[in-house]
This record gives structure tokens, C-alpha cells and sequence, in this order.
């Protein structure tokens, strides 16, 4: 009792805060104040923290896998949110839709960037000589007709045109997060069915998102790159911008999932879900 009080307590307050409009309208505006100032925190952050290292765990188990931890707890929280008010799996897979076309805006950006790196770059060769060692920067031999994965595995060197693909992802997956998850607020305030299982699951986005924010903090303060971070964020935003705030907002259809929350926030569908749930307990 105590602790389903705690988990209501918490959601409640989370939920009113991601669906206040004033953050809705200005989430966007803080990752940009963060990615402009966040390399000067380099100057105060220790070099020897655990952060400061690549091999760290919340680097290769969140970071590496970021895309697929996002889609597996924000999509659990849509469908469950639909599907209790609805028991529809035509709206729950149209609004899930949402996530399959992100994740396809984003594994097209990427290859482009790819292929921008590719065009852009050379491969290079470091070569120590005594009198390098002194100044601590090899010597560099460019080797022509390479490409960045032959280059890569022959333990060279390649530098390009670069955008920061981590950043790209993490923006954007915030974006998604804060977009996808305002919905449960004006979901409570409108009397909506809210039992553990899907305040637990809003929790989880919840702390995901918190999660993302502290990694991108953490990539832009241990390993600043201006301005390839300041452009894979700019992506984020601009992938977030041409859904959320654009394609979204269309009626849906065949080729348009729509907004989040859309056919769901009524005090209708709310009415609806407390009675199946009523009786779906007269029938237990």
C-alpha cells in the first residue's frame, strides 16, 4: 500500500510535468542551450572520473543500444496506454507506427552521414619518428583510394566530414520521450484508468529520459567535438521538428499515424476504459 501510494505520488507529479504546455513548448529550447554550453563544462570535470572513460558501462550497454531501449519502453507505454482505453489493435499499432517511422528517419540520416564521411575523407597513416616523439604528434601519411571500413581495420586513421551520431540519436530520443509521454498527464486530469502497470511503465520513460539527458551532459562534458556534436543535435532537432511538429500533426491516415494521443484524450474513451475495467472485476 505504502509503496503503490509512492508510485502514484511520483507519476502524478511527473505527468504534470511533462504535459505542461510551457515545457512542451521549450524541452526543445533547453538541449540547445545544453549542446551550445555543455563543452565548457570540460573545464571543470576531472579527466580521471569514471565518465571519462569510453569503456564505461552506461556508454556500451545505453549508449550503444539507445534506439532499441527507447522503442522498448516507450513503445510498452503506448501500447498499454492505448490499448486499456480503446482495446483496439488497429489505434495501438497506428500509434506505435510513430516509433517505426523515427527509427527509419534516423537509420536514413545515419547512412547519409555515412556516406558524407566517406566522400569527405582520407585515410592516413600515423608514423612515429624520433623527432615526433618530442612533440608528442606523429607524422601523418595520406593513403589514396581507401575506404573508412578498410582504413578502420588496417588501424589507420580516418578523418572526414563528421556529425556526431550519438548526439544525433540522444536528442532525438529525448524529443521522442517528452513528446510521447505528456500525453498521460491531460490522460489523469481527465479521470483515464491508471493502474501500477502503466504508471510503472510511464516511471520507466520517465527515468529514461533523465538517463538520456545525464549521458548527453556527459558525452558533451568528457567529450567535447565542436561543432559535430552542435550539428548532431541541430539533426535531432530538425528530425523531431519535421514529425512531431509536422507530419504529426496531420489527420491521420494511410500514410499519417497522427499526434500523440490523438483519438485517446476524451473523456469519453477515459469513461470507457473505467467501465471495461469495472467490469472486467464484477466478472473476477
Amino acid at each position: 500500500m505504502f509503496l503503490n501510494t509512492v508510485l502514484v505520488v511520483l507519476t502524478n507529479l511527473a505527468a504534470r510535468f511533462l504535459g505542461n504546455t510551457l515545457f512542451r513548448q521549450h524541452f526543445h529550447l533547453l538541449l540547445s542551450v545544453l549542446l551550445m554550453f555543455g563543452p565548457g563544462l570540460s573545464f571543470w570535470v576531472s579527466q580521471h572520473s569514471i565518465f571519462a572513460k569510453r569503456t564505461h558501462f552506461l556508454y556500451r550497454i545505453f549508449l550503444r543500444s539507445g534506439w532499441g531501449w527507447t522503442c522498448i519502453f516507450v513503445g510498452s507505454f503506448v501500447f498499454v496506454l492505448s490499448f486499456s482505453i480503446r482495446r483496439s489493435l488497429s489505434l495501438s499499432f497506428r500509434h506505435l507506427s510513430r516509433l517505426l517511422l523515427a527509427g527509419g528517419l534516423w537509420l536514413g540520416f545515419c547512412k547519409l552521414l555515412d556516406l558524407l564521411e566517406n566522400a569527405t575523407g582520407s585515410c592516413y597513416e600515423p608514423l612515429v619518428s624520433t623527432s615526433d616523439v618530442s612533440s608528442g604528434q606523429p607524422l601523418l601519411v595520406l593513403h589514396e583510394g581507401e575506404s573508412k571500413a578498410v582504413c578502420l581495420k588496417a588501424g589507420m586513421l580516418w578523418r572526414g566530414y563528421e556529425v556526431s551520431e550519438d548526439v544525433f540519436l540522444l536528442c532525438l530520443c529525448c524529443l521522442l520521450l517528452a513528446e510521447e509521454t505528456a500525453v498521460f498527464g491531460p490522460y489523469l486530469s481527465l479521470g483515464g484508468v491508471s493502474d501500477a502497470p502503466l504508471r510503472i511503465l510511464f516511471l520507466f520513460c520517465v527515468v529514461l529520459l533523465n538517463l538520456w539527458i545525464f549521458v548527453l551532459l556527459c558525452l558533451l562534458a568528457y567529450f567535447p567535438q565542436f561543432p559535430t556534436q552542435l550539428l548532431g543535435g541541430a539533426l535531432g532537432c530538425l528530425s523531431w521538428r519535421v514529425l512531431y511538429q509536422g507530419w504529426y500533426r496531420m489527420g491521420p491516415s494511410w500514410y499519417c499515424p497522427g499526434r500523440p494521443g490523438l483519438g485517446l484524450l476524451n473523456t469519453k474513451s477515459c469513461l470507457n476504459a473505467e467501465n471495461n475495467t469495472a467490469n472486467g472485476l464484477k466478472n473476477k
